[in-house]
């Protein structure tokens, strides 16, 4: 099971990372661009191709790595048809009877051909639920949660990071039920997000477009539906509206208000949460980070009410809908403005001022020494790495070679996902090889480890300007780094992959720091990359 989650999610996170960059070239030529306007808060044109490259790295990742499932075909070509229509919308700008026809299309693919739907009404348990409720119901809550992930991307990073969120509880809940195909879905999805989040945070590079915002809300909703079929799961239907979290619940609340005040619920405005949290003087960055906690603790609710009543969840939830809300227009009706923080550091004292120059400049070159050293001793280390794996690496070093050979002005983005996935690799070979029992590598592997993490959090503690700056994405990794090994019902295999996680995060932000502060010295990180995917091919054979 390990195995199939963990290359669901590192196959999705690399094809995504490959496609950015040349759909993000070819933007413009293709007519992909998201221009300003009265509702947005970007003042240049930005590409809008996320959605394309991790909407089609999770399908591909799926397609591959899933286990059989009768589900399965229904749950790729219903997805497929949001895409490609979401694709078709980024480009002409459909209007709403066009995107609404592809979205009925893909839910009749799930209900009539998947037979995905509604098994159970909430409060009625015990009796059968007809068709000719549950197919209407089921219609409605997917069309609406396709459009809700859409309704909340006003923000750079926030519908990509709070679809993170959900695949993650989604996941987790998974987990606990032991449905591997569900987990393996949810893995694809959370791959190919966190490739795209790293362009897609404050300020953004690149946009999802109607392709991703729709694919993710599709997903999902598809997702918690069959999380809530008893036959695979024991989880009551009501979970799915905290899995599905802010997204969903800012829809309602918005169109309610919108209907309250004479006008269409699909005309457009600036009444979402991200607009309030801006209208009341938090910074694009801040907003961002209230609404990732928001959701969190939304998710939090599905895991903690996971065995309780439909009455008790509802109740929850509506109270904490109305508790969000009233603080949020009790506020707004004040104008109580709240401190943007500033984004220097002052040291007021002089010594810790020299020394904070000082660590600014040594703590990135310790890491240019450690970082490279640790990564290239990794390969020599004791145990067996599989063909398949073999197979992957060496394909992969082949694509980083030609890259860094051919594109030369695209080197950092080869060099980057050479380095992320060849860590990956390497640090999952580790934990699975028994390292543990051989003592003295187990303690040096361990130290080097922690030492990296210090000499991240100082370089980050102690930069100067622009050299590197933490983005809400970072806060979302770390959050799961200290989270996940705390999770309740973990299974002898799943701390392995809590502590793989811890690992990697340390070693992506040590990448993103060497990247940024030592720009030029790029060859020279690319032949790192090499030889981590080289050494592990080669080991494969031996």
């Amino acid at each position: 099971m390990t195995s199939a989650v963990f290359f669901s999610f590192i196959t999705s996170l690399f094809i995504c990372m490959a496609l950015i960059p040349p759909l993000q070239l070819n933007a413009g030529r293709w007519s992909f661009m998201d221009l300003p306007g009265e509702r947005k808060v970007h003042a240049n044109p930005i590409p809008r191709v996320g959605g394309i490259a991790f909407g089609f790295a999770a399908l591909l990742s799926i397609f591959f790595w899933v286990p059989q499932d009768p589900i399965i075909p229904p749950v790729l070509v219903s997805a497929a048809i949001i895409l490609g229509f979401g694709i078709w919308d980024d480009r002409a700008n459909l209007n709403y009877r066009t995107k609404l026809i592809g979205q009925l299309l893909a839910v009749f693919v799930v209900v009539v051909i998947g037979h995905i739907r509604f098994e159970q009404i909430p409060f009625f348990y015990e009796e059968e639920a007809p068709l000719w409720l549950t197919v209407p119901l089921t219609v409605v809550f997917l069309v609406g949660a396709s459009n809700a992930v859409n309704l909340s991307d006003g923000l750079d990073g926030l519908a990509g990071g709070l679809a993170f969120l959900s695949f993650a509880g989604i996941a987790y809940l998974t987990y606990l039920s032991h449905d591997i195909t569900l987990l393996v879905l949810a893995a694809g999805f959370l791959g190919g997000l966190l490739g795209f989040l790293r362009y897609n945070t404050y300020p953004a590079r690149i946009f999802m477009g109607d392709a991703g915002s729709q694919l993710l809300g599709f997903s999902m909703g598809v997702l918690v539906l069959v999380l809530s079929d008893p036959s695979r799961t024991p989880f009551p239907v009501s979970v799915g509206l905290l899995v599905l979290g802010l997204p969903f619940l800012d829809t309602i609340a918005v169109m309610a208000q919108r209907i309250a005040k004479g006008r269409s619920p699909f005309i457009g405005d600036r009444n979402h949460v991200h607009h309030k949290l801006l209208a009341l003087g938090l910074s694009h960055y801040e907003a961002v980070i209230v609404i990732y906690g928001i959701q969190a603790v939304m998710v939090g609710l599905a895991y903690l009410l996971r065995w309780q009543s439909d009455a008790l969840i509802f109740t929850m939830y509506g109270a904490f809908a109305t508790a969000m809300f009233a603080l949020f227009v009790a506020t707004e009706r004040h104008r109580v403005p709240l401190s943007v923080s500033s984004s220097g550091r002052v040291l007021s004292d002089t010594k810790l001022a020299r020394a904070g120059l000082w660590l600014s400049d040594m703590a990135p070159r310790f890491l240019a020494v450690v970082v490279p050293l640790f990564l290239v001793a990794n390969v020599f280390l004791p145990g067996r790495v599989p063909m398949d794996v073999g197979y992957a690496a060496l394909s992969l070093f082949a694509v980083v070679l030609v890259g860094l050979w051919l594109f030369p002005e695209y080197r950092s983005h080869f060099v980057r996902g050479g380095l992320y996935v060849g860590s990956a690799f390497l640090m999952y070979m580790g934990e699975q090889s028994g390292m543990s029992d051989i003592w003295p590598i187990y303690v040096t592997h361990n130290t080097l480890l922690a030492l990296i993490a210090l000499l991240v959090l100082l370089s980050m503690r102690f930069s100067r300007g622009n050299r590197f700056q933490t983005t809400p994405l970072d806060y979302l990794m770390v959050f799961f780094a200290l989270i996940v090994p705390l999770l309740p019902e973990m299974r002898a295999d799943m701390p392995t992959l809590s502590i793989l996680a811890a690992k990697l995060i340390v070693l992506y932000f040590s990448f993103e720091l060497l990247l940024h502060t030592f720009a030029e010295r790029m060859r020279q990180f690319g032949l790192v990359s090499l030889w981590i995917l080289l050494g592990l091919g080669i080991k494969a054979w031996l």
